[in-house]
This record gives C-alpha cells, sequence and structure tokens, in this order.
C-alpha cells in the first residue's frame, strides 16, 4: 500500500499535521511510539496555550489524541529505524521491522533529553536516574532528590516533584537561573527546593541505587557531595534524527533545516515540523502551527506529484 503521506511523530507538531492532512483527505499514516512527544515526559501544567489558562500537559495530550481520533488516519504505535528515498517516494522502516510507503514524508519526532555524559549516569538508569518526572516523580516519595539544570524545564520538574520528595535540589551549571521569575517564585514558596548555582556535575553515585550526587563549586573548585536518592535530568534536549541522516542538512544544533515557508527540507518531498527543525522558538504552540504548515504544503506538493 503507498500512502500519501507518512507523519513520525505523535507530539504536538504530529499531531497537527495529522489533523490538517485528514481534511485535506490525504491518506495518512502516523508513526508514534506514544502521544504526546516531550509533554508526556513532563506533563507540568501549562499556562500559555491558548484557550486554556491553565490544563496539565496531561490533560492537553488527551485532547489532542480524542482529536487526532476523530479523524480518518491510519496511527502505528512504533518507533521509526530508517527512512530512505524510493522511485515512488520514500519507506519507512519501524523498529519492529514492519515498513510503509509514502508519496511525502514529515519528520515531527521531536528531541530526546540530552544525556549528562558523566561517570555513573548510565548505570544507574532506572536505579535513580531519570529523564521523566511524569513517569518516575511517585517512586520518589519521601526522598531527596536533585534535579540537574536550572532552566525552565528543570524548575518545572522540581515543582512537579514537590508532591512527593521531601527535599529537592535544582543544580545549575551557570552563576545565574535561566528560568521565568514565575517559576522562580513558585520554587521559593514550595519551601523545600533548594537551588544551587555554579555547581559542576561530576559523578552520580551508588551501589545498587543512587544514594549520593558530586558536583563541583565552580568558583572555589571545591568538590561537594549531596545525599540523594534521585536525579532527575534537565538539561535540554537534542533532535531525534537518526533515521534519516543522509535526507537531510543539519543545523550547528543537530535541527533539521527547512524552509520557513513550507517546511520541506533539502529533499523534495520530505518534511519537517517542531522541535526536531531549526524554527527558533521551542513552544508546544509553534510545534502546533509548525505542524499544519508543513502538512498544508504537503497537500500541495502532492497536488503536483
Amino acid at each position: 500500500m503507498l500512502y500519501d503521506l507518512i507523519i513520525i511523530g505523535g507530539g504536538p507538531a504530529g499531531v497537527s499535521a495529522g489533523i490538517y492532512a485528514a481534511r485535506r483527505k490525504l491518506n495518512t499514516l502516523l508513526i508514534a511510539k506514544s502521544s504526546g512527544g516531550q509533554m508526556a515526559r513532563k506533563a507540568v501544567d501549562i499556562e500559555n496555550y491558548p484557550g486554556f489558562e491553565k490544563i496539565s500537559g496531561l490533560e492537553l495530550i488527551q485532547k489532542f489524541e480524542k482529536h487526532l481520533r476523530k479523524n480518518k488516519i491510519d496511527i502505528e504505535r512504533d518507533t521509526v529505524g530508517k527512512v530512505k528515498k524510493i522511485e515512488r517516494g520514500f519507506s519507512v522502516s519501524t523498529g519492529s521491522r514492519k515498513q510503509f510507503d509514502a508519496k511525502a514524508v514529515i519528520i515531527a519526532s521531536g528531541a530526546d533529553p540530552r544525556p549528562l555524559e558523566v561517570p555513573g549516569e548510565k548505570e544507574f538508569i532506572g536505579k535513580g536516574v531519570s529523564y521523566c518526572t511524569a513517569c518516575d516523580g511517585p517512586l520518589f516519595a519521601d526522598k531527596e532528590v536533585a534535579v540537574v539544570g536550572g532552566g525552565n524545564s528543570g524548575f518545572e520538574a522540581a515543582l512537579s516533584l514537590k508532591g512527593y520528595a521531601k527535599k529537592i535540589y535544582i543544580l545549575e551549571f551557570s552563576p545565574q537561573i535561566k528560568a521565568d521569575e514565575a517559576n522562580q517564585k513558585l520554587a521559593q514558596k514550595s519551601g523545600i527546593i533548594e537551588v544551587i548555582t555554579n555547581a559542576a556535575l561530576k559523578e552520580i553515585k551508588g551501589e545498587k541505587f543512587v544514594d549520593s550526587v558530586v558536583y563541583q563549586e565552580r568558583s572555589s573548585n571545591k568538590l561537594i557531595t549531596l545525599k540523594v536518592q534521585g536525579i532527575f535530568v534537565e538539561i535540554g534536549s537534542q533532535p531525534a534524527t537518526s533515521f534519516v541522516k543522509d535526507l537531510v542538512e543539519f543545523s550547528e544544533e543537530d535541527e533539521i533545516k527547512i524552509d520557513p515557508q513550507t517546511n520541506m527540507t533539502k529533499t523534495s518531498g520530505l518534511f519537517a515540523a517542531g522541535d526536531v527543525t531549526d524554527t527558533k522558538w521551542k513552544q508546544i504552540v509553534v510545534a502546533a502551527g509548525e505542524g499544519c504548515k508543513a502538512a498544508l504544503s504537503a497537500y500541495e506538493y502532492l497536488q503536483r506529484f
């Protein structure tokens, strides 16, 4: 079977692209391991999405999913292994070794958490090291934890953990906090969140599970050990692009370069949208808009196919 369009990704960009593609009567397949993208990992309260003064990430994901499924669109719950250019369009292989072909493809795979790359990180993944507060927060009830990263993501992670953990440290590499003032004030009011700046993480320690983290106080070079049972990594993300390396051009940040007018990559018929691209602002509403734009551009492209 040859689809008109395959969309890779189930976050705001992918869902928006799916809705618009379905409304244009394109025979569409959306491939994503799960719904929500980065919202699913964070699931914090969202206060800047139009139409909702305040809504949790989980609630917004559910609304996205419900809206998507009201349209005529095929959904495959799987990972993507490779996208190849073929004579009639593109071939997409999945982690379960299935293969799907389409005349056009939209990459909306978002970004994966950026690792710390310090000793102990890999060894303790799932044993105290986590990249998902929404997934693992409840496991740290009445424990002391550290969140690495003092941007909005780090503060939002800490705020979501305050209902579980008894003490939360935010470790920020820079001397200045980057999070919005509103998030900083909420952290101050919590009574259990402590912010430590100028902290360069050096090692995660433990036996079977994490029991401490070592950081260097950058102004004095002194090594300090914090007794914690959990480490939540919030130092940014990296675009999920391993399956399409030879078909696109990349920015210095490894984001897919697109034509800002059409969202097309350097390969005709291959589009990209959302956090995986070199679009400047990484916001839910921006990703949704970019997904719409990519789908409409794909529709125009297919009219000339």
